[in-house]
Formats: structure tokens, C-alpha cells, sequence
């Protein structure tokens, strides 16, 4: 956007604080009634010292504009005193706004969109990894109201750490999910997401910290400690979850399926015989093909505000996110599958734009829905939603893409859509994301 030039500074009033729904005209409709009756005592106060005599001539004389026609001492009046109270109002919004605006955002603007959101449709996501992002990410310009469900299954890399660790649930899709729902979420997705190296300190007499080369935070995201911390501070991960809400002004809630210890564990086909793996990091390495996939403990409890959400929810989204690591996790939380069975809102599959290797060779989008089907046997599912603009070449990007071919299944209704990223067509477009998902809605 052009930064406002010395003749472009003064600007017309923003048409938005005309549209409805603003919040705003109903009370200077009645800021302005009040004002009025309030001057009909001023007047009637003058009119009455004026009769008893207290009052100099040529002071009640300029008080009740006698030197003008009797139109313009009407006039006057309501068109000075109505164009001080509104620029008052407006400076006295800009001051109690700001702390909340963007700095080329109009006043009119923020409150528009405030209220827009906020009465926006009630929207669950359930899934995790990198995929729900991107989904977050465009629904909150329609709505405030959403839900991230995120599974509690990841074992790898810093969260794994952190769990091992402290015993802290695995903060990494948390992360992902927080930043993506952050109101500058551009800053904020480089702060939780920055990553620790291993430069090693000097500190007094010569003594270095992080022995042999390696810092102790080394592969740490920043996001994940910021987790750690708040939960230390609350005394819980949910309570962690629910501060982070409110420091970094988030557009919707992030949650866990399940609050309980989970893991895991895949029976995988490989070279004709069936292999046991344990762990949700490990299962992409063996490059076999998924049979079956179940969580130990089996016997969990979901996360009650889960549960309320999912009943109170006008859509419920599962995906986009890896098929047997990210969604169904989450769907194998036996409180958590049955509130979707019971659940009046459509519930709404997207499915990945391609293949992920390790997990979903070779998949249409049929067999996708065939595997939520086979470990989920009761039915839960009203509609699938796939990409069908497959004519991006699969090198852009710097990547080799392969497609999950859009076969419908035979089982559920398919909805098909342009949602790809033409930069990175492996990845789902954010906003053509969510204006599939606000169409459905519709």
C-alpha cells in the first residue's frame, strides 16, 4: 500500500460507517437525543435567568445568536456543536482503538471487521501438522469464532524433546496453529517459529556453555517454549493454551483433543509382511503401506471443551493435514468420534492436495475416505472436499508434487474446487480454501 503522500494525507470519510451491522449508529443516535434534551435545560436555564434579571443584555444577546436570522440561530448551533461531537467521538475511537489497529487500517475499518467476525459461523477444525494452518489462516477473515482441535500424538523433534523432558504434551502443532490465528500473524509466525542454533555462549573465565559445540536450546522453537512457559506459569497445558489467547490477540481458540498421554502405533505392511512401529514420527520412515493405525492407551477422554465445541459448531472441518498422523489421532478418541456421530453440523473432510510419501502413496482421494471409514466404522462424514485444478506442473516450487487424483468415493458426497497454491501446489490456498469451506456453509 502507497504511504500517503502531503495531498492524499485528508481523506474522505470511510463509506464503511454507513453499512449496517456496525454497532456504532444505534449509539450516536442516542448520544445525539441525549445531547439535544440536554441542551433544551441549557436553553431553558438562560431563557430563565434572562426573566429574573441576572443576566446583561448584550450577553443574552450573543448567548442566543440575536444578531443572525432566526434560521441560522437554529442552524448554527446543530451543525457546529453535531460536527464537534462527532470529530470528539472519532478522535476519542482512534485513541481507544489503537492499541489494536494496523497503522493503514481506518477506524471504520477495524470495527467493521470486529463485528463481522464476531458474529461469524461457528467453525471446528480437527486435525494438526502444517495443513490446518493454511485453513486457519483464511477463516479468520470471515469469522472469530473457530475451533482448532489438534492432535496430542506428535513424539518428534523439539515438542518430542519437550514431552520427554518435562512431560509437557507436544506443543509443535499447538504452535503452528496459534501463529496462524495470531492477529499479526506475520510477526508473530517468525517469533513462535524461530528456531534456536547451536552457537555456543562465552560466559566469565572462560568457560563456554553448551558442551561439546551444542546448546542446550538448540532445535528449539521459540513458539514451544513460550508453551512450556505459560504452562508452568498456569500450572497446566490447557490453561497454557487459553493465556496464549490473550497475549498474542488471537482470532479463534486452539485446543487438544485430549489432555491424557498418548501414542501412537501403525501396523504397516512392508515387502508382504506386517510390521508393528510405534510412534507418530516413525511412522513415515518405513515406507510401507499403512494398514491400520491405534492409540495406547485406548481408553482416553476427550477434552470437554472439544466436545462442546463440536456440539455447538455450524461446520466441523477434519483436515487438511497428513491422513494417519494428524487426523486420526484425534478421530480415535473414542468421546471425541462419538460427539461427531451426534453432532447436527456438517461434517466436512478436506482432503490433501497431494500425496504424502511414507503415508498416502499412491491415494485418490476415494482411498482417503476409505481409510477415515475403516477406523471410524460408524458413519460420521456428510461430504468430502478436493482439489480438482491439477494443471499446475508438479515442479513448481522447487518440489515434485504428486497429486491425489480426485476419484469420488463411493460412500460420501465429493465437492470439488480450485484450492490449489499455485506457488507450492502442494499446499492448499488459504483463501481459496476458506471460501470453499464459507460456500459449503452457505
Amino acid at each position: 500500500m502507497e504511504k500517503p503522500t502531503q495531498q492524499t494525507k485528508w481523506r474522505l470519510p470511510n463509506s464503511r460507517w454507513l453499512f449496517l451491522g456496525m454497532g456504532i449508529k444505534r449509539w450516536l443516535l442516542l448520544l445525539g437525543v441525549g445531547v439535544l434534551i440536554a441542551g433544551m435545560g441549557f436553553v431553558y436555564a438562560i431563557l430563565l435567568i434572562n426573566q429574573e434579571g441576572w443576566l446583561p443584555k448584550p450577553v443574552y444577546d450573543l448567548l442566543t445568536l440575536q444578531f443572525l436570522p432566526h434560521f441560522w440561530r437554529m442552524a448554527l448551533p446543530l451543525l457546529v456543536g453535531g460536527g464537534l461531537i462527532l470529530l470528539s467521538l472519532y478522535m476519542l475511537g482512534r485513541r481507544l482503538i489503537a492499541p489494536f489497529r494496523h497503522p493503514d487500517e481506518q477506524v471504520a475499518e477495524t470495527l467493521y471487521h470486529y463485528n463481522r467476525q464476531g458474529r461469524g459461523s461457528r467453525i471446528v477444525a480437527i486435525g494438526g501438522g502444517t495443513g490446518m494452518p493454511s485453513l486457519l489462516r483464511g477463516l479468520k477473515e470471515y469469522t472469530r469464532n473457530i475451533t482448532a482441535i489438534v492432535t496430542v500424538a506428535d513424539d518428534g523433534g523439539s515438542s518430542g524433546r519437550l514431552r520427554r523432558e518435562l512431560g509437557l504434551l507436544p506443543p509443535g502443532d499447538f504452535r503452528n496453529n496459534i501463529a496462524a490465528l495470531a492477529r499479526d500473524e506475520a510477526l508473530m509466525t517468525q517469533v513462535l517459529q524461530y528456531r534456536f542454533g547451536s552457537s555456543v555462549v562465552e560466559v566469565e573465565d572462560g568457560e563456554r556453555e553448551g558442551g561439546n559445540g551444542r546448546s542446550e536450546l538448540q532445535g528449539h522453537a521459540f513458539g514451544n517454549l513460550l508453551l512450556a512457559a505459560l504452562t508452568g506459569i498456569t500450572g497446566s497445558f490447557d490453561e497454557g493454551l487459553l493465556a496464549s489467547e490473550r497475549v498474542l490477540a488471537m482470532r479463534g481458540r486452539v485446543m487438544p483433543s485430549t489432555l491424557a498421554e498418548i501414542t501412537l502405533v501403525a501396523d504397516i505392511e512392508v515387502n508382504g509382511e506386517l510390521k508393528r512401529v510405534i510412534g507418530e514420527s516413525a511412522i513415515p520412515e518405513i515406507n510401507g503401506r499403512i494398514q491400520n493405525v491405534f492409540l495406547q492407551p485406548p481408553d482416553i477422554h476427550a477434552y470437554p471443551p472439544a466436545l462442546k465445541a463440536i456440539f455447538q459448531a455450524d461446520i466441523i472441518l477434519m483436515g487438511p493435514g497428513s491422513l494417519y498422523t494428524s487426523i486420526l489421532p484425534n478421530l480415535l478418541v473414542p468421546d471425541l468420534a462419538e460427539a461427531l456421530q451426534h453432532a447436527r453440523a456438517p461434517k466436512v473432510y478436506i482432503c490433501n492436495l497431494a500425496i504424502q510419501p511414507g503415508e498416502t502413496d499412491n491415494y485418490s482421494v476415494a482411498d482417503h475416505v476409505d481409510a477415515l471409514l475403516q477406523h471410524i466404522s460408524t458413519p460420521f462424514l456428510d461430504v468430502v472436499l478436493a482439489n480438482d485444478n491439477l494443471a499446475v506442473p508438479p515442479e513448481t516450487g522447487g518440489g515434485q508434487t504428486i497429486y491425489v487424483k480426485p476419484i469420488a468415493p463411493k460412500q460420501v458426497k465429493m465437492i470439488t474446487a480450485d484450492l490449489v497454491d499455485e506457488s507450492r501446489p502442494w499446499r492448499h490456498d488459504s483463501s481459496k480454501l476458506a471460501r470453499a469451506v464459507m460456500n459449503l456453509l452457505s
